[in-house]
C-alpha cells in the first residue's frame, strides 16, 4: 500500500517541477534571446516480485513481475530553436539568424548569449548596457595601406571611436571618361580668343593634397594641327583668373620628364583610345594609359632635398580600345567627365553600420567608409549542454564542448541582422496546453494518494 503513496508523491513533486519550468517559460515570453525549457519524465526503479524464467520442455517462459516505484525527471532540456526577429531600427541591436552565440566577457570570464541588445559605453566599447559585459570580436588593422581583420586571432573588445578622425588623404589617382567631339575644328595660328575658346574643351576636377586642401585640376583639350584623331592636352593646376598655371605643373608620360604639363591623346578610327604621346615623343600604346601630373604644394615644409614639396598623381585616360570608363572620340557633343578621384579631406566618424557578416563599418563626415571591426560568433557541438548563468547568458560545461569561435557563415554559423532583435522562442499555445496536461497529471497523482489513504483507513477499521 505504501508503494502507491510514494509513487503518487513522486508524481506530485515532479509535475510541480514541470509546472515550474512552464511558468518560467511563460514569464520569459517577451525576453529577447530566451530559449524555452522542456521537462521529460521517466519511470523510477521497479521492485521485482519474481524474476523471469526461460522455457523448458514442459513449460513456456515466465515474464518477470515488477511493481513500479514512481517516476522522476529524465531531463530538463533547453530548446535552441530559432526565435522570430523583431525590427527595432537601432543599429547596435543585432540578431542572429541561424546557429551561434555572441561572446561576452567580464574579466577572464566568457559568457554566451543570443540576446543582442547592445550599446556603447563612455569609452566607445560595444557592451551589453544591462550588465556591462563586453561584446567580443576583432578590431581592424592597417597593414601597408590595407585594412585587415585577422579572424584567426583571439577575440577581444570592440571599440567604436565615435567622433574619431579619419586623416586626409592626398589624391593619387584621377580617372577620365570624357568624349571629345570629332566635329570640333583645329585652331588656326591666327585664331582669336573667341575661336580658341569655342574649339577648346575644358575639364575641371577637384583634387586633394596631404593636408586635405583642395586644388583645381584643369585640362584643356584642342585638336592637334595636321594630325587627325589626335588631341593636345594641357594640364593646369590652380589656374588664376586668367587661366594661367600657378603651381608649376609638370606632366610625365612613360619615363620622360617634360618641362611642361602637355601630352597628346591619340584615337583610332573606331573612336577609342589608341595611344598617348608626351612632348618628347615617347608613346604608350598598351593596356591602361596614364600620365603622371605633379605640382607644388603651397605652405608645406621643404622636401628631403630642401626644395618645394611636390605632389604627384596619376591621370588615368582609360584602356586601349575600350569605351567603358575611357576617353573616346565620337561625333557627339563633348562631355566633361573626370568621374573619380581617390583623395579626401579629414573627416569625423559620424555613425556606423553592421552587415550580415558582423563587419562594423564606420561612416565619416568626409564621405569615406572604414572597416572598424567584426563581431565574433561561437558555436558548440552540444548547445543543449550549456548552463544558464542568468541575465540571458550561458557558460560552458563539460558536456557542451569547447566553443568554436569564428566569423559568421563559417562552420554552420548563422548571419547577423542589424537593427533587429531575436525574440523568445516560447509558444504560448504550446505552454498553455502543457500546463493543462501538467495540472491533470498533478490531480491524478493526488487522487492516487487520496485513494491509498482511504484504503489504509479501511484497513484500520477492520477491528473495532
Amino acid at each position: 500500500m505504501m508503494r502507491s503513496l510514494y509513487a503518487g508523491v513522486s508524481g506530485l513533486q515532479n509535475h510541480q517541477t514541470r509546472m515550474d519550468v512552464i511558468g518560467n517559460n511563460i514569464s520569459n515570453v517577451n525576453t529577447i534571446g530566451f530559449k524555452k525549457g522542456r521537462v521529460n519524465f521517466q519511470d523510477m526503479l521497479s521492485q521485482t516480485m519474481s524474476g523471469a524464467a526461460r522455457p523448458t520442455d514442459d513449460l513456456g517462459g515466465v515474464n518477470p513481475k515488477q511493481v513500479g516505484l514512481g517516476m522522476t525527471i529524465a531531463a530538463i532540456d533547453t530548446i535552441h530553436t530559432q526565435g522570430s526577429l523583431q525590427t527595432t531600427g537601432v543599429m547596435t541591436d543585432i540578431a542572429i539568424q541561424g546557429n551561434g552565440f555572441f561572446i561576452l566577457r567580464e574579466g577572464d570570464k566568457e559568457f554566451y548569449t543570443r540576446a543582442g541588445a547592445f550599446g556603447l559605453d563612455e569609452a566607445g566599447t560595444l557592451v551589453n548596457p544591462a550588465n556591462g559585459l563586453k561584446v567580443q570580436g576583432w578590431m581592424a588593422q592597417e597593414v601597408e595601406g590595407q585594412t585587415i581583420i585577422n579572424t584567426a586571432s583571439d577575440v577581444g573588445d570592440i571599440t567604436i571611436p565615435i567622433g574619431g578622425k579619419d586623416p586626409a588623404s592626398a589624391t593619387s589617382e584621377v580617372y577620365l571618361a570624357c568624349n571629345l567631339d570629332k566635329r570640333v575644328g583645329e585652331i588656326p595660328a591666327d585664331a582669336g580668343p573667341a575661336e580658341v575658346l569655342q574649339n577648346t574643351w575644358t575639364i575641371d576636377k577637384t583634387v586633394y593634397d596631404d593636408f586635405g586642401n583642395t586644388h583645381t585640376m584643369r585640362i584643356n583639350f584642342t585638336k592637334t594641327v595636321g594630325a587627325p584623331n589626335s588631341w593636345d592636352a594641357v594640364v593646369i593646376m590652380n589656374p588664376d583668373a586668367d587661366g594661367a598655371d600657378t603651381a608649376n605643373t609638370l606632366a610625365e608620360v612613360g619615363e620622360a620628364n617634360n618641362a611642361t604639363a602637355t601630352f597628346t591623346v591619340n584615337f583610332n578610327n573606331l573612336g577609342t583610345l589608341e595611344s598617348v604621346t608626351d612632348a618628347q615623343g615617347d608613346i604608350l600604346t598598351e593596356g591602361a594609359l596614364q600620365t603622371q601630373i605633379s605640382f607644388d604644394v603651397p605652405d608645406a615644409n621643404p622636401d628631403a632635398e630642401g626644395g618645394v614639396l611636390r605632389q604627384t598623381f596619376n591621370l588615368n585616360l582609360g584602356e586601349v580600345g575600350s569605351v567603358v570608363n575611357s576617353m573616346t572620340q565620337f561625333a557627339e557633343k563633348s562631355s566633361t567627365k573626370a568621374f573619380a578621384q581617390n583623395g579626401y579631406p579629414m573627416g569625423y566618424l559620424e555613425s556606423f553600420k553592421v552587415d550580415q557578416s558582423g563587419m562594423i563599418t564606420g561612416v565619416y563626415s568626409n564621405g569615406t567608409n572604414r572597416t572598424i571591426g567584426q563581431v565574433a560568433l561561437a558555436s558548440f557541438v552540444n548547445p543543449g549542454g550549456l548552463e544558464k548563468a542568468g541575465e540571458s547568458t550561458y557558460i560552458v560545461t563539460n558536456n557542451s564542448g569547447d566553443p568554436n569561435v569564428s566569423e559568421s557563415g563559417v562552420a554552420g554559423k548563422g548571419k547577423f541582422i542589424a537593427g533587429a532583435l531575436e525574440m523568445s522562442n516560447v509558444d504560448l499555445a504550446e505552454q498553455f496546453t502543457d500546463m493543462i496536461v501538467t495540472q491533470r497529471g498533478f490531480q491524478s497523482n493526488s487522487k492516487t494518494i487520496q485513494t491509498s489513504d482511504q484504503m489504509l483507513q479501511e484497513l484500520l477499521t477492520l477491528k473495532r
